[in-house]
C-alpha cells in the first residue's frame, strides 16, 4: 500500500521533501519488458540483455535525492560484494524539465565520481518505473534467474538522520537466500524516499 507520511527530511539546500512509501510489487512479477539509453556510453540497454539465468537487481534511484545519497558508500559495498554474480541495472525517472540535476549528463558524471560501472538508464517516458510501480527514490526490486521477482522494498531501515547504521541487511539477506538457494521471506519493509517527480 502507497503510503505517504507526515514528516519531512529538511535536506541541504533547506527544501522539504515528503516521505513516500514504496507500493510493493506483488511477488512473482517477471522484469518489465525496456529499452532505455544508458547514460555511461549512450548505448540503447535492453532488458533482454538480463535473460542470461543470473539474477538481476533492477534500482530505482536518481541523483538529488537524499535518500539515495544517504545510501552511495552501501551501492559501492554492494556492487563489490556480488558483481560476479547479480547483473546490476539503476533506472532514473525524474521529470529532468524540473529537476536537471537528474537528467543523462548529471547521471554519467554521478556514477563515474562514485566508480560505478554498471547501467544507470534514463527513463525519459517514466513508463519502467510505473510498470515497477514505483513511488519513491530509491526502491528496490530482485529478481531470481527466471526474471521473477522474490525481493522488493528497502536497503535496510537506516535514513537519513536517523541514528542507524547503515548495512543494507535487508536486500543482503534475501541476495544471500537467493544465491544459497534458500527461501526468501515474504515479510518485506517497503522503501522510503523522495517521490518520483512524475511529470
Amino acid at each position: 500500500m502507497n503510503q505517504i507520511c507526515s514528516c519531512t527530511f529538511v535536506a541541504k539546500d533547506s527544501s522539504y521533501m515528503a516521505l513516500t512509501y514504496s507500493s510493493m510489487l506483488e511477488l512473482g512479477t517477471k522484469i518489465p519488458y525496456f529499452k532505455l539509453v544508458n547514460s555511461l556510453d549512450q548505448q540503447v540497454f535492453s532488458s533482454s540483455k538480463l535473460n542470461n539465468d543470473r539474477p538481476s537487481l533492477l534500482m530505482v534511484i536518481c541523483n538529488h535525492c537524499p535518500y539515495v545519497i544517504h545510501y552511495h558508500e552501501e551501492l559501492q559495498h554492494l556492487t563489490n560484494d556480488y558483481k560476479r554474480e547479480i547483473d546490476f541495472v539503476a533506472i532514473s525517472s525524474n521529470d529532468v524539465d524540473r529537476y536537471p540535476q537528474d537528467g543523462p549528463s548529471e547521471m554519467k558524471k554521478l556514477f563515474e565520481r562514485l566508480g560505478l560501472d554498471f547501467p544507470y538508464l534514463y527513463d525519459e517516458t517514466q513508463e519502467v518505473s510505473k510498470s515497477l510501480q514505483a513511488q519513491c527514490t530509491p526502491e528496490f526490486y530482485l529478481y531470481d534467474s527466471n526474471n521473477e521477482l522474490v525481493y522488493r522494498g528497502r536497503l535496510d531501515a537506516s535514513s537519513p538522520g536517523k541514528d542507524i547504521p547503515i548495512t543494507g541487511i535487508d536486500l543482503r539477506s534475501a541476495i544471500e537466500a537467493l544465491l544459497c538457494g534458500d527461501d526468501i521471506s515474504s515479510d518485506q519493509h517497503p522503501s522510503m524516499g523522495c517521490s518520483i517527480k512524475w511529470k
